[in-house]
C-alpha cells in the first residue's frame, strides 16, 4: 500500500482543504467514459494526453477538459492497482448502482473537503434526525474550517458560497443527498459487492479485523456498529470475503491479493449469481 493512501486514512489534527470542488463535482459520466477508454499498456501521461488531444469528453473548452482530467488523476490514478481494478469493473459493465458508490468512496478519500463534509457535518446531523441541509449550512461549516486555519489559502465570501453549492451538488450526485432545490440527507445505499470492494481496499491499510469493522470511513455511507457488521456477514454469505467473530476477536480475509484481482472476484461472483 502506498504511503499516500495511509496518509489519507490517518486524519491529522489540522486538515488542509482546497477549493478544487469548484472545478469538479461528481463527474460520474465523465469518469466512466475515461475508465472505459483507458489503455493499460500506456502510461498515465500518455492516456491523459490522448484523451485531451482527441477531446474524448466532447468539451468545447480545453481548459474545462483539463480540469476534469486533473480531478480524474487525483481521484483514481494515484494507485495503479486501483486504476486497473476500476478499468476492469467498467469494462465488464459493472452495475452503476455499485460502481457509483465505489467512485464516491475514492473521491472522498482523495479530497479531504468532501470527506470531512460528509463525516463531520452531514453524519452528525443525520444521527440526530436532522435530514434537511442547505447551502447556508454548508457555508457555515466551511467558515468554521476557515476560521480554524484549515484552508490552503484565504477564501472570499463568493468562493465559500460556490464551494458550499459544489459540495451539496456533488453529495447529491453521489447519492448522499436527495432533492434539487431543498436537499435531504439520505445516505448512500451501499450494495454488498461495493461494500466488499471498499472493505478490501481498507484492509490493505488496516489489516486488523476489529479496526476494519470500526473504521471511520464507513461513516461516508452513514453506517457504524451493527450495520457494518451486518454488511460483513452478507458479504461472507456471498463468498466475497471470510468473516469470523469469536468474542472480541474478529478475523476478516479476502480471496485475492490485489485490487485488480479482487475486482475480478466481484465480477465472477456477480456472473454466477445472475
Amino acid at each position: 500500500m502506498k504511503s499516500e493512501a495511509k496518509r489519507r486514512l490517518q486524519r491529522s489534527e489540522v486538515r488542509r482543504y482546497s477549493s478544487r470542488i469548484l472545478k469538479a463535482g461528481a463527474l460520474l459520466d465523465e469518469t466512466k467514459t475515461l475508465l472505459g477508454r483507458w489503455n493499460n499498456s500506456l502510461s498515465i501521461r500518455e492516456n491523459l494526453d490522448r484523451f485531451l488531444k482527441c477531446n474524448i469528453l466532447g468539451k468545447q473548452s480545453r481548459s474545462r477538459a483539463g480540469d476534469i482530467l486533473d480531478a480524474f488523476r487525483q481521484r483514481y490514478l494515484t494507485e495503479e492497482d486501483v486504476t486497473r481494478a476500476l478499468v476492469a469493473l467498467v469494462g465488464a459493465g459493472y452495475p452503476s448502482g455499485s460502481l457509483d458508490r465505489v467512485l464516491y468512496f475514492h473521491t472522498a478519500m482523495s479530497d479531504p473537503l468532501i470527506h470531512d463534509f460528509v463525516i463531520d457535518m452531514l453524519w452528525p446531523r443525520y444521527r440526530r434526525g436532522i435530514v434537511n441541509v442547505d447551502s447556508d449550512d454548508a457555508a457555515a461549516w466551511i467558515r468554521e474550517k476557515l476560521s480554524a486555519g484549515q484552508m490552503v489559502s484565504e477564501w472570499s465570501d463568493s468562493t465559500i458560497e460556490r464551494a458550499a453549492s459544489g459540495l451539496l451538488a456533488a453529495a447529491r450526485d453521489f447519492g448522499v443527498l436527495s432533492g434539487s432545490r431543498e436537499k435531504r440527507i439520505c445516505g448512500a445505499y451501499l450494495p454488498t459487492d461495493a461494500f466488499a470492494y471498499i472493505a478490501f481496499y481498507l484492509s490493505r491499510i488496516q489489516p486488523s479485523g476489529r479496526r476494519l469493522l470500526e473504521s471511520e470511513e464507513w461513516l461516508l455511507f452513514f453506517m457504524e456498529g451493527d450495520v457494518v457488521e451486518m454488511h460483513f456477514m452478507e458479504a461472507h454469505q456471498q463468498h466475497l470475503l471470510n468473516y469470523q467473530a469469536a468474542g472480541s476477536v474478529i478475523r476478516i480475509s479476502f480471496p485475492a491479493q490485489s485490487m485488480e484481482e479482487y475486482a475480478h472476484v466481484i465480477l465472477e461472483r456477480a456472473h454466477r449469481a445472475a
